[in-house]
Order: structure tokens, then C-alpha cells, then sequence
């Protein structure tokens, strides 16, 4: 009697473990997002790195010495052509000027002088009243004289130049930077500063960067390409240091004549719009190229894709739901896609989300849905 509790236990034990598995087997297929693959035209894209100039900067130079005596405008604002910026001291150099002025009127009386003796030595000469010698001193003197007095005219002018460059004025219309010296220093020597401020004209800016030669044969190539009407279409985006995309396109307007052999890389100037003043000069920014257009290329999320030890694969869903791992070969990234070469064909549904749920020869209910590209076009 002591063994039937263990006995019907043990039918118990069996009948549920036979349940649990015929429950197990019954499990409907997972629900699997996938996308269906299609050709389109690709435009593949490289950043590159990317300093910032104003369309032009022109460095504000105190190009005579002394002790700033004065500062006429507001910093970081914009100034007009003609406005004064800095004053110099200009004592010393309106005492040179007086010195020049008297040195002119000295020249000028002694020309006079000259010349009186050369009027007075002609008629002489002329009856032999005086020697030859004589009255050819007289007109070297007056000679000397002469170039004297345009000496003393040029130094006088010199003398005006310098003092005309104690009043800094803006040299174009643009935006006045920070200023690098302050009232009572003294500038124009150095390690004094030399360089004032800059002023720069934004409402354009120019980017430059570097391309390694690869990369410079690849757009090469595909600028050569296209048609005219093509080549005038093909534009420069620049991306801001927070990710943003600026809302105004450029075109390359410089290509150095050289690559340079240290670097292996070739400079490029492009010109972009900065109808807002957004971009200012010394900013960071990328600019983003297209390097490859490929017509009809077949592209699938990149997050659909994995990676095992250097190699791509993807699941692809047959319209029996079958699904199967397929390696790919990758070309380059296209936003967040890949462009891919090999392994898919147009129409293919692959696996977007929950690759590691799926195996290769598994049954699953394939749901299609539609990547959002977090891009827009």
C-alpha cells in the first residue's frame, strides 16, 4: 500500500512534462520587422575636417610706434570703411613734422638765395665780367639748391605719412574683433603688439581643407564625369560641431597647385553663403563631399547588419517566411545605410529589427515596415 502515492506521482509527473511539451511545440512563429530592399541612386559621403575664414580678414597694424591713446570703437560690431579705430600718440610726430617745415623753408630760402646769384652772374658773364668758372658755380649752387629743397619737400611728406598713421581707420566694411592692446600701451614693436585686431567680412565665408590623394582622385574622377550642368550642381555641405547641417550650400573655387609631400594631402578652398552671420571665422566645421555616385545601388539600414570577425551579414525572409543568414560586402556607409555589392538583390526582405532572435532555417511572421532614416533629404 506504501507505493502508490510514488506511483501516481510518477503518473502525474510524466502526464505534465507531456503537456509542457506539446505547449512548447505549439509556440507560434515570432513576429520579425522587416524591410524590403530596393535600388536607388546613391550618393556616397566623406567629412572632412575644415577651418573657417572670413571671406576676407584683413589684420589692423599699428604701423608706427608709440602709446595708444585711444580706442573709437565697440568691440565684436560691425564698423564701416573710414572709421577710425585707434589713435597714437601724436606729439612726437607732429614735432617731426614742425622740424620738416622748417627744414622746407630753409631749402626754399636758400634756393631763392641761388637763384638771385644766378640772375645776377648771367648778364656778367656774358661780357666777360666774370669767369666761366664762376658762373657755373653759381648754377651748381643753384642745382644743389634745388634738389635740397625737394629733399626737405620729401621728408616733409614722410613726416605727414607717419603722422597720418597715428588715426587707425577700418580699412573695409566688416566685423572688429577683440582688441589686443589697450589704451596707454605701447604698440608698434615688438613684443609690443603689432597687430591690433582683425576685421572680417562674413556675409560669405571661406572653408578650407585638405584631401588625402585618394580621396582627391575619387572626386576628380567623378567631377570629370559629369556635365557641365552637372559639375555646377555638385555642392559642399558644412557640418557645425553640434551635428547640424548649415541651412547654405558651397562650391569648391580653389584647388592648390601642389600636393604637399610631408603630408600627402592637397588644399581646397570652397566659398559658402553666411547671409546671417552664423559662421564666424576660426569656427570648427566639416565639410561633407560627395566622393561616389552610384546609380541603382542597394543600400539596407546599418543596423540590420552584424559583424563577425571582419565579415557582414544580413537575414534575409523568403515569402515562405524562411529566414537565412547571407554574407554581404559592403562598399561604404551612405548616411545610416550601407551600400552593399554583393549578397542581396532588389525586392529582399531583411531583418531590421531583432537579429538575435532569428537563425538561419527559422519559420518566422515577417511584419513589413519602413526604415526612417533619421537624415532627411
Amino acid at each position: 500500500m506504501k507505493r502508490y502515492p510514488w506511483i501516481l506521482f510518477a503518473f502525474f509527473l510524466i502526464f505534465s512534462c507531456g503537456e509542457k511539451t506539446e505547449s512548447v511545440s505549439a509556440l507560434p512563429a515570432p513576429v520579425i520587422k522587416v524591410v524590403t530592399v530596393q535600388s536607388q541612386k546613391v550618393q556616397l559621403e566623406k567629412d572632412f575636417v575644415a577651418q573657417v575664414y572670413g571671406k576676407v580678414d584683413i589684420p589692423i597694424r599699428a604701423r608706427t610706434e608709440g602709446y595708444l591713446e585711444g580706442i573709437h570703437f565697440s568691440e565684436g560690431k560691425l564698423v564701416r570703411k573710414g572709421d577710425l579705430l585707434y589713435t597714437v600718440d601724436q606729439d612726437p610726430f607732429r614735432e617731426a613734422v614742425n622740424a620738416a617745415e622748417s627744414q622746407l623753408a630753409e631749402a626754399k630760402v636758400a634756393l631763392t638765395q641761388a637763384d638771385n646769384d644766378l640772375a645776377r652772374y648771367e648778364p656778367l658773364a656774358e661780357i666777360n665780367a666774370i669767369s666761366q668758372k664762376d658762373l657755373d658755380a653759381a648754377v651748381a649752387k643753384r642745382d644743389a639748391a634745388e634738389a635740397t629743397v625737394k629733399a626737405a619737400q620729401a621728408n616733409l611728406n614722410f613726416q605727414n605719412i607717419q603722422l597720418g598713421y597715428t588715426r587707425i581707420t577700418a580699412p573695409i566694411d566688416g566685423l572688429i574683433g577683440k582688441t589686443n592692446a589697450k589704451a596707454g600701451e605701447f604698440v608698434g614693436r615688438s613684443p609690443n603688439p603689432v597687430i591690433l585686431n582683425t576685421v572680417s567680412l562674413i556675409d560669405s565665408i571661406r572653408v578650407e581643407f585638405f584631401l588625402s590623394e585618394n580621396d582627391y582622385l575619387s572626386l576628380f574622377r567623378e567631377y570629370q564625369e559629369q556635365s557641365n550642368q552637372q559639375k555646377a550642381q555638385m555642392p559642399l555641405h558644412l557640418v557645425l560641431s553640434d551635428g547640424s547641417i548649415f541651412d547654405q550650400v558651397g562650391y569648391v573655387d580653389f584647388i592648390n597647385r601642389e600636393i604637399d609631400s610631408s603630408t600627402g594631402t592637397i588644399l581646397i578652398q570652397a566659398s559658402f553663403p553666411n547671409p546671417d552671420r552664423l559662421i564666424r571665422p576660426g569656427q570648427f566645421a566639416r565639410v561633407r563631399a560627395i566622393i561616389q555616385e552610384v546609380e541603382n545601388g542597394l543600400i539596407v539600414p546599418q543596423r540590420a547588419v552584424s559583424e563577425f570577425q571582419g565579415r557582414f551579414f544580413i537575414f534575409k525572409v523568403d515569402y515562405n517566411n524562411v529566414v537565412s543568414r547571407q554574407e554581404v560586402e559592403i562598399v561604404g556607409k551612405y548616411r545610416d545605410y550601407f551600400l552593399i555589392s554583393s549578397g542581396i538583390q532588389n525586392g529582399d526582405r531583411v531583418v531590421l529589427e531583432g537579429l538575435q532572435l532569428v537563425r538561419d532555417g527559422m519559420t518566422v511572421q515577417a511584419e513589413e515596415v519602413e526604415f526612417n532614416s533619421q537624415y532627411n533629404d
